[in-house]
């Protein structure tokens, strides 16, 4: 079983127009409303994939009802904590750029927390637990860390995707994988921005030797690698326009881990989250499992 978290999640209200005009009345030409979030994005697609999954995080208010009811409608399966504050929305606004306008969140009770935290009494040998996401009000900046020696403890593993010195502070725990993108590997080290990716993979083997498992770097429209200490590979897919930057980063971290969990193969879990990833991007929401196979068969992965 692949459990996400999503500490913070949302009601995402993507609004589109063809151009913003502020102090004045805008006309929307679209709008929609999605049930957000990192974690809950990791097993939208985990189940798309066909692979057991269960999102853990904190639900509340109308807003939280309206999440639950969403996922309940795809038969998603959920086991949130229930939190007497209201969940928030998030405004993803899509008109000459994309502008997002986060909410930062309810406040989480210490009642709250240790209700969420028994939940990791569930975990079990060759189970995954992927963090991913903002903190809610009430939660300590180390809440991830926090939670790892309770997953190790049932000879679970964890993904966590963050960054700085918070991915940083994890690795000595040996995450299954880290997925930082090319910027975000330089400023981990403080480096300026990397010139080729023989670079690049020179600082991902950084983080295999403070202790993560695997290292994925993607790169935007030039692809993405995967580091290992002999070895490293280059995945790509021919060009087309991306539709939607929200939940690629989370469709890729989920199709790798899905995959790997089931076959404990790299370099196959390594195709099927750049299948993922890229699917995502060219879809107006997460990809569907027919979009992922259609992906899946133009990819290019060469070793580098």
């Amino acid at each position: 079983m692949i459990y996400s978290v999503t500490l913070n999640p949302s009601i995402d209200y993507v609004i589109e127009l063809p151009q913003l005009d502020l102090g004045a009345v805008n006309r929307l030409t679209h709008a929609v409303k999605l049930p957000g979030g990192k974690g809950i994005n990791v097993s939208r697609i985990l189940q798309t994939l066909g692979l057991p999954t269960t999102a853990w995080g904190f639900l509340g208010g109308f807003t939280g009802t309206f999440i639950q009811q969403q996922l309940d409608a795809i038969a998603m399966p959920c086991d949130f904590t229930k939190i007497k504050g209201d969940t928030r929305i998030n405004v993803k606004l899509k008109a000459e750029s994309e502008t997002e306008l986060n909410a930062s969140g309810p406040t989480i009770t210490n009642d709250e927390i240790a209700d969420f935290k028994a939940k990791l009494a569930k975990l079990a040998v060759g189970d995954v637990v992927v963090m991913s996401g903002s903190l809610p009000q009430g939660l300590p900046a180390t809440f991830y860390r926090d939670l790892i020696p309770a997953i190790h403890e049932h000879q679970a593993d964890f993904v966590i995707d963050t960054t700085g010195q918070a991915l940083l502070d994890t690795l000595p725990d040996h995450p299954l994988v880290v997925k930082p993108n090319h910027h975000e590997l330089a400023a981990l080290f403080n480096d300026k921005p990397y010139a080729d990716n023989d670079a690049i993979i020179k600082a991902g083997r950084r983080l295999l030797d403070q202790g993560a498992q695997h290292v994925l770097i993607s790169m935007a429209g030039a692809g993405a690698l995967m580091i290992e200490r002999d070895h490293a590979w280059l995945g790509t897919v021919p060009k087309q326009p991306a539709v939607n930057s929200v939940g690629a980063g989370d469709s890729m971290l989920a199709g790798f881990t899905g995959t790997f969990a089931q076959t404990h193969d790299a370099l196959e879990s390594f195709k099927v989250g750049i299948a993922c990833g890229s699917a995502t991007a060219f879809s107006k929401d997460l990809a569907t499992a027919d979009k992922i196979a259609a992906v899946k068969q133009t990819i290019s992965i060469t070793e580098v």
